[in-house]
């Protein structure tokens, strides 16, 4: 019987064992999971974008969308804002901070100013001789598209309703005589915008062909190479420029649904899909200046690198391959959004999502 109760024993142990071997490695894959990347969660579906981004001077990050409005993510989680928090419309498309620290942003109903606790809505007011806004589609808007802090501290507000200069003040309309047509109302000739480091404003619009260059006293005009844009048995030209940006040699870039141009002072150099853009006519929405001075274009194909000879494509891990902004942080992260809210962080070769929907 002795025997028979230490073999028993020993049964009894080795169970034990195996039990505790089993928890110990549940309690591991419960820590894996919780060191997975936290989520931008989207609470609406549809085709929405991720439409801009920003970090601002506490490291912060800001995420922009079309219809699921503010993200603030902090390096541990994600914080929404929408309309029940302050903001003026859901549906935002630029973002600044200003000298101040105060974050603009830039809504479908107009700019709203975060000073850190509140939004403040604010209302633009339009000359009385402005024409009116004639979209049935847009008829109500406001929309922000971009925004600027110049180097003289005057913010630029670009809108439906046109280009407005602020002084902390007052708002002053800003008229580009030479631009012929606007992009949804009559009003809007300019999209994006950018200040050099020379001080010059650059402006651009769909509608509008090649791109705009203020010194301060007058307008410049400059006419661009056209791109031939084919959809499916149809072909379009395109010659108008977004301005995106000025890398480290001094060089502006802009983008164009056909691919990109850079400006080197003198002359541009055009960039199409026959040079090495990738997607769907080489079409480019946004572009920054990556690590070690190479480029970076986001668009219909996904991103590009181009190290300065040629471009290399990545879009393993994109669930959407459009991409409407690109971030870099503070410590060198690329952030990239895409259509459908998508947010991710590029680790340059793949895509790591920190975005999910919620059902």
């Amino acid at each position: 019987m002795k025997h028979i109760v230490s073999y028993n024993q020993i049964a009894i142990l080795l169970t034990l064992l195996l039990l505790g071997t089993a928890c110990n490695v549940s309690v591991k894959k419960d820590t894996t999971i919780e060191k997975e990347n936290p989520k931008l969660i989207k609470t609406t579906g549809g085709n929405g974008n991720l439409e801009c981004g920003l970090q601002d001077k506490a490291g912060n990050l800001w995420f922009g969308t079309s219809d699921n409005g503010l993200y603030k993510y902090d390096g541990k989680s994600f914080k929404q804002f929408l309309v029940q928090d302050g903001l003026s419309s859901n549906s935002i498309y630029s973002l600044l901070e200003d000298t101040d620290g105060s974050i603009w942003i830039g809504t479908e109903n107009g700019p709203c100013r975060y000073d850190g606790n509140t939004f403040v809505p604010i209302q633009i007011p339009l000359p009385i001789y402005l024409p009116p806004n004639k979209n049935e589609v847009y008829h109500n808007s406001h929309r922000v598209y971009d925004m600027l802090q110049a180097k003289s501290g005057n913010i630029w507000f670009v809108t439906i309703d046109g280009l407005y200069i602020y002084d902390g003040k007052a708002f002053t309309l800003f008229t580009i005589n030479e631009a012929a047509n606007g992009f949804l109302t009559s009003n809007d000739k300019v999209e994006r915008i950018l200040e050099d480091k020379a001080g010059n404003i650059w402006m651009g619009s769909r509608t509008n062909n090649g791109v705009y260059r203020y010194d301060g006293t007058s307008i410049t005009h400059f006419e661009l190479e056209e791109f031939t844009l084919q959809f499916g048995t149809k072909q379009a030209t395109h010659s108008w420029a977004w301005p995106q940006m000025q890398d480290k040699n001094g060089n502006i870039w802009f983008s164009n649904w056909g691919g990109a141009y850079r400006y080197d002072g003198k002359s541009f150099t055009s960039f199409s899909k026959s040079v090495g853009l990738p997607g769907e006519n080489g079409l480019v929405t946004k572009i920054i200046e990556g690590k070690n001075g190479t480029i970076l274009f986001g668009g219909a194909g996904g991103l590009a690198s181009y190290d300065g000879k040629s471009f290399t494509g990545y879009s393993n891990g994109l669930i959407n391959p459009w991409i409407w902004e690109i971030l870099k942080d503070n410590i060198g992260n690329i952030w990239v959004g895409t259509r459908e809210t998508g947010l991710y962080q590029f680790d340059g070769n793949n895509f790591i999502n920190f975005s999910a929907y919620t059902r």
